[in-house]
């Protein structure tokens, strides 16, 4: 199926849901849900995906996963049954779909924002310890003039949570203190602009910023695993 662009109505889908969030209207609108979401996000990520394994070669990437709309209430005061937005992943070929993880492309559309990006949310840790030592040698140059170049050219690279002071056994006044704080690095990519998720060009923008932000995911997995 080739990507056409999500239907210019769609959004309305969330908007209904929020306010009815019932099991019975869900299964009345299933079809209406995959049709508008599900169909066009896999062509999307199957689109984008046959053009990045060129970029990540001979680094081989996996599948698109496109996750499920139900919420795991178990453990949550929060019973609300769905999420009300669409995500799909795209990860290093062998990698299960966790949420800890790298992720060669995330999207995530819906009602609480729009959001499309790579890199590693949480690192493991085993992997924290891995990132701690490369930063505070030699290695952490490379990463560090990775970033400010992608910095530079309009990404938002960061970490979503980290540490207020250095860890114990690293100077406080590193050069690199504020990478050794991390927890994760991830790199936002711009705004999308106002209706491109409606047209087939969509596919040729995340595509775009993908490619430029291929090195930074190569070196997260040519580095941590």
């Amino acid at each position: 199926m080739a990507f056409t662009g999500f239907p210019r109505d769609a959004m309305g889908f969330w908007h209904e849901l929020a306010l009815q969030m019932s099991r019975e209207w869900f299964a009345e609108h299933k079809a209406r849900y995959e049709e508008s979401w599900v169909a066009p996000m896999d062509a999307l990520m199957a689109n984008v995906r046959a053009r990045l394994v060129s970029v990540y070669a001979p680094m081989k990437i996996g599948e698109p996963n496109t996750m499920r709309i139900y919420r795991d209430v178990r453990f949550s005061k929060d019973k609300t049954p769905y999420k009300t937005h669409i995500a799909s992943v795209i990860r290093p070929a062998g990698k299960p779909a966790a949420k800890i993880g790298t992720a060669v492309l995330y999207l995530h559309l819906g009602l609480e924002e729009e959001y499309v990006g790579v890199g590693s949310y949480q690192f493991d840790p085993a992997k924290l310890a891995k990132w701690r030592k490369l930063v505070a040698g030699k290695g952490g140059e490379e990463i560090q003039k990775l970033i400010e170049k992608l910095r530079k050219a309009g990404y938002d690279v960061h970490s979503f949570e980290q540490y207020k002071k250095v860890p114990t056994g690293f100077a406080a006044d590193h050069p690199r203190a504020e990478l050794l704080t991390y927890k994760g690095l991830t790199c936002g990519f711009p705004e999308i602009p106002r209706g491109l998720i409606t047209k087939p060009k969509f596919a040729d923008w995340v595509f775009e910023h993908a490619k430029a932000t291929a090195p930074l995911v190569i070196w997260l997995h040519r580095n941590l695993g």
